[in-house]
C-alpha cells in the first residue's frame, strides 16, 4: 500500500483547524456565561449541548455522505460550522447559543467521523500508531493554541468568535480536490449496533466516553474550576493549556510505543496514570507540583483516545471502519453529554473538586474493564492451547521407570 502523504496532511490539517477553532471559542463561551452570572450547572448544560448534536450527527453521517460525497460533505459541514460560530458573535443570547451549539455538534461530528475514518484508511499498518498519534498530537496542539490565542485576543470582544469562523472556512478549503476517502453507503455510519460494539470492546467504548467527557470539561469547566479555586482568569486558562500540552507532547511517544509493544499493556498504563494524576489534583492544586500533574493528566487521557483509534484502525476497513467511527462518535456524544452535566451538578451542589474526582472514578472503571478483558483473553488463549496440545504417540504412557523388562 502506497502512503498518500499529501491527502493525509490535508485531512489532518482540516480536522486540526476544528480543534483550534474550538480551543478559541469554547473557553470564551464559558467565560462569557460566567461573566453573565450563570452557575456551573448552566455552563455545564451549554458545554453538553454539542453532545446531543454528536448523537444526531452519527446517525446522519452515512446518509449524507452517500448523497454529497465524503469530501463535499466535510466541506459543507465546515462552512455550516463557521456560520454557526459567527452567529454566536452576532446574537449573544443563552437560548440562541444552545441551538447554535447543537448545530455545531451535528456538523462537526460528521467531519470527525469521515475525517478520522479517512486518516485511518490512509495509514499503512507499520506506521499506524505514529500516524494516528501525529493526528492526535496536531489536534491537541490546536486546542492548546486555542486558549493561548484567546488570552492574546482577549475575552472582552468578539474577536475570538471571528477567528474561529476564519479557521473553519480555511479547513474547508484545505479539502478542495482531495480524493481517496473510504467508500460510504447510506447505512455505513447509521449508528446501528452500538450495544454490540460496546459489548464486544467494552474497554475501548469506556475509554472513548471518558476522553470525550475529559475534553469537554477541560475547555469549558476547567477554567471555571480554576476561578472557583481562587486563581486568576489568566492562570485558569494557563492550566487548561498545560493539560493540553501534556496531551499534545506525549501522543507521539505513545504512538511510537504502540508500534513496538503490547498495545493492551500501554492502554492499561494510561488508565492507571490518569487515575493517579486525577486523585493528585485536589491535593497538589495550590503547590508547584500541580503543573507536572496537569501534564500527566492530559497525556494519559489523550493516550486512551489515541490507542482506541489505533485499535479500531487495525481491525476495520472501508464501510466497517466508518461504521466503527460512527459508534465512536456516539460514545463521544454520550461522554460529552454526561460528563459536563454530572460534573457541573456535583461541583455546584456536592464538591468543588468534582472534576478531578469524577475523572479518577472514570479511570478506575476503565482499568477494571480492561483487566477483565485481558483476563478473559488470557483464559481463552489457555483453553485454545490445551485443546490444541499435540497428542502423545502413546495414549496411556506408563509412569517413568515402569514397564522395563
Amino acid at each position: 500500500m502506497v502512503m498518500r502523504w499529501g491527502t493525509y496532511f490535508a485531512v489532518v490539517s482540516a480536522v486540526v483547524s476544528i480543534g483550534l477553532a474550538l480551543g478559541v471559542t469554547m473557553p470564551l463561551v464559558s467565560l462569557r456565561l460566567e461573566g453573565w452570572g450563570y452557575g456551573n450547572f448552566a455552563i455545564g448544560v451549554m458545554a453538553a449541548m454539542p453532545a446531543v448534536g454528536v448523537l444526531l450527527g452519527s446517525v446522519l453521517a452515512g446518509r449524507l455522505a452517500a448523497r454529497f460525497g465524503t469530501t463535499g460533505l466535510m466541506q459543507i459541514c465546515l462552512v455550516v460550522s463557521a456560520v454557526g460560530v459567527s452567529t454566536m458573535a452576532l446574537l449573544p443570547s443563552y437560548p440562541v447559543w444552545l441551538v447554535l451549539r447543537l448545530l455545531l455538534g451535528v456538523a462537526l461530528t460528521v467531519v470527525f467521523i469521515l475525517g478520522e475514518s479517512w486518516i485511518n484508511q490512509l495509514a499503512v499498518d507499520r506506521w499506524r500508531g505514529r500516524l494516528v498519534a501525529l493526528y492526535g498530537t496536531g489536534y491537541a496542539l490546536s486546542q492548546l493554541c486555542g486558549p493561548l490565542v484567546l488570552s492574546l485576543l482577549g475575552t472582552s470582544t468578539d474577536l475570538g468568535f471571528w477567528t474561529g469562523t476564519g479557521l473553519l472556512i480555511a479547513g474547508s478549503l484545505m479539502l478542495w480536490g482531495r480524493t481517496g476517502a473510504p467508500r460510504v453507503d447510506a447505512h455505513s455510519a447509521s449508528g446501528r449496533g452500538l450495544w454490540a460494539f460496546c459489548a464486544g470492546m467494552p474497554a475501548i467504548a469506556w475509554a472513548v466516553s471518558l476522553f470525550a467527557a475529559f475534553e469537554a470539561m477541560m475547555l469549558t469547566l476547567l477554567p471555571v474550576y480554576g476561578l472557583r479555586q481562587g486563581f486568576s482568569q489568566e492562570t485558569a486558562l494557563l492550566m487548561a493549556s498545560v493539560v493540553v500540552v501534556g496531551d499534545a507532547l506525549l501522543q507521539l511517544p505513545i504512538g511510537w510505543l504502540a508500534d513496538r509493544m503490547s498495545r493492551q499493556r500501554l492502554f492499561f498504563g494510561c488508565g492507571v496514570v490518569l487515575m493517579i494524576s486525577s486523585l493528585c489534583v485536589p491535593l497538589l492544586l495550590h503547590t508547584p507540583l500541580i503543573w507536572p500533574v496537569w501534564v500527566l493528566f492530559g497525556a494519559s487521557a489523550g493516550g486512551l483516545f489515541t490507542l482506541s483509534l489505533i485499535l479500531i484502525g487495525e481491525r476495520y476497513r472501508d464501510d466497517q471502519l466508518v461504521r466503527a467511527n460512527a459508534h465512536i462518535s456516539q460514545l463521544w456524544g454520550i461522554g460529552c453529554l454526561i460528563g459536563p452535566l454530572v460534573t457541573g451538578a456535583v461541583s455546584q451542589w456536592v464538591s468543588g473538586h468534582a472534576l478531578p474526582l469524577l475523572m479518577a472514578v472514570g479511570a478506575a472503571g476503565f482499568v477494571v474493564l480492561l483487566l477483565r478483558a485481558m483476563g478473559w483473553a488470557s483464559l481463552r488463549r489457555r483453553r485454545w492451547l490445551v485443546g490444541n496440545r499435540p497428542q502423545s504417540p502413546h495414549p496411556n504412557p506408563l509412569p517413568e521407570g515402569e514397564g522395563a523388562d
